[in-house]
């Protein structure tokens, strides 16, 4: 296998890694609040939350980097 294979695989895992913490946040908001709507209340996250909120921005960010360096590889 070429290195492309290998980052193309480390992306699925990573993007489905990404979908579930996506989903695992917007679990107790209503359907409004998820495509813009006013229905949420603004509060700071704490605990679980804040450590989902910061894994899913590192994960976005490695992300992004493995889909850069899949392009330049190719």
């Amino acid at each position: 296998m070429e290195l492309r294979h290998y980052l193309s695989i480390a992306q699925i895992m990573i993007s489905v890694v990404l979908s579930v913490l996506v989903l695992l946040q917007v679990k107790g908001t209503g359907f409004g609040a998820a495509l813009g709507g006013q229905d949420s209340q603004f509060r700071t996250r704490r605990g679980m939350q804040r450590t989902m909120h910061r894994m899913t921005i590192v994960l976005v960010i490695v992300f992004l980097a493995f889909s850069a360096w899949s392009v330049a590889a190719s």
